[in-house]
């Protein structure tokens, strides 16, 4: 039976048969890298949303795959394993995009589409990005290119490792120490870099850092 699963997992086991990601299948395919993410595949409203026909078209013209090949893999693979659930994926920010205006909202997620993506080996949630380091400011704890994957909305505690945005453009990695409604402290990662005692009112945002690539 047809089903909104099956289709879906299909596209990921045609992006894996071609040793492509699901938004690397889109791109080339010409579509929005993010066209085939996971959090896609359903409405705002929880409906399923199903891939077009024109998008599937792209994908297997993109391949060079049959219909064939796409209907058999809509019936699962010839060697009877399950079709592969597709792996995580979340936009990647760099530091100088996350300072800049116009890139987050007021509750530190990123807007727009296009955004490079990356896999992940660990669980993420929909309203999980990720940010790679810039510079040494981060050491010993993370170094320059290192992945870090924050998650706006989650809640805070001392001692938590966050990402903080200021009114300013500032961003930064540091480790919570203590929030009030007047300000927050944050420790340095870095001894060389100073402690920060930040005012309320000028966090923009605050994102706890849930998962690093090291």
């Amino acid at each position: 039976m047809l089903s909104h699963d099956r289709v879906w997992a299909a596209i990921d086991a045609l992006a894996e048969r071609y040793s492509l990601s699901a938004s690397g299948l889109a791109k080339r395919a010409g579509l929005d890298s993010t066209a085939f993410n996971k959090s896609k595949r359903l409405a705002a409203d929880g409906r399923p949303r199903w891939p077009s026909t024109e998008s599937l078209a792209k994908i297997m013209e993109a391949t060079g795959a049959s219909l064939d090949e796409f209907m058999a893999l809509l019936g699962g693979r010839p060697d009877g394993d399950a079709l592969p659930q597709q792996r995580p994926t979340v936009p990647l920010v760099g530091f100088a995009q996350a300072g800049a205006g116009g890139f987050f909202d007021d509750a530190g997620f990123p807007l727009g589409h296009g955004w490079d993506l990356i896999e992940l080996p660990a669980q993420s949630t929909a309203n999980s990005y990720a940010l790679k380091v810039h510079g040494d400011s981060m050491l010993p704890l993370y170094r320059n290119g290192d992945v870090l994957i924050v998650e706006p909305g989650a809640s805070v505690r001392k001692g938590d490792r966050v990402v903080v945005k200021t009114t300013g453009g500032e961003v930064m990695a540091k480790v919570l120490e203590r929030q009030t409604a007047q300000s927050i402290l944050l420790v340095s990662l870095n001894p060389q870099h100073p402690n920060r005692d930040i005012p309320a009112a000028e966090v923009e945002w605050m994102a706890r850092i849930v998962w690093a690539s090291q």
